[in-house]
């Protein structure tokens, strides 16, 4: 049984995987290390930013202490939104499925992405009112593919609602698009449905169901996911 739904954000509402690699590159060009497209589709993709970085200076023997690691996410997020007002582009689909869904089922997002950053564009799209659990990266200690976001969306899902019939890890659905996220929600005990806006379908095996798009996605449909 389907009682809620958590979205990823980054690769499933907004289009801005493209932005956030240029960014990454751009700022560990400063630092003199450089990122390939390829690596960072291939193995950063689906980390959140603290990862990231840290998988790149450990990659390339470099120490990197708390301080400077804070200090290249906030560029980096400086850099982002100097970017996203002309950059950003909403998924197909998604502007039709979210408000949809909301009638009849709780909402969250869970994200690597930082807090300001997913306000910003929920809020400049007209869909911030529909997610009732909104769980970033300042949120978590551990990011994908450890199931601890997933697992925060739920805990304050289920403290907004009926706390007589909490919701299960199991009826709960992860719309995902990176296996690291598919890996997340099913340590978390959950669904996913994995959408293609990032990986080929042959990188997503994990996932309960796998689709080009969201576009014509009906709750029906997720429903029989977690039948």
């Amino acid at each position: 049984m389907l009682r809620a739904v958590i979205f990823d954000f980054n690769g499933i509402i907004v289009d801005d995987e493209p932005i956030h690699f240029e960014l990454f590159q751009r700022v560990l060009k400063e630092e003199e290390i450089d990122l390939s497209e390829a690596d960072y589709y291939g193995r950063y993709l689906g980390c959140d930013d603290r990862g990231a970085f840290t998988m790149a200076y450990r990659e390339h023997g470099r120490a990197l202490s708390h301080s400077q690691l804070t200090q290249l996410i906030e560029r980096k997020a400086a850099y982002y939104q100097e970017d996203i007002k002309s950059k950003m582009r909403v998924f197909p689909g998604v502007q039709t499925l979210v408000p949809e869904l909301a009638k009849k089922l709780p909402l969250a997002i869970a994200s690597g992405a930082l807090r300001n950053e997913i306000e910003i564009i929920l809020s400049s799209i007209g869909l911030l009112a529909y997610f009732y659990a909104i769980v970033s990266a300042e949120d978590v200690t551990q990011g994908k593919p450890e199931p601890e976001i997933f697992l925060k969306a739920l805990a304050q899902l289920n403290a907004d609602f009926d706390n007589d019939h909490p919701i299960r890890p199991s009826e709960c659905l992860v719309i995902e698009d990176s296996r690291e996220g598919i890996r997340g929600a099913r340590r978390a005990g959950m669904k996913c449905l994995a959408v293609t806006n990032s990986h080929p379908a042959e990188l997503l095996d994990g996932a309960d169901s796998i689709v080009d798009s969201l576009e014509g996605i009906s709750q029906p449909q997720l429903e029989a996911i977690c039948s």
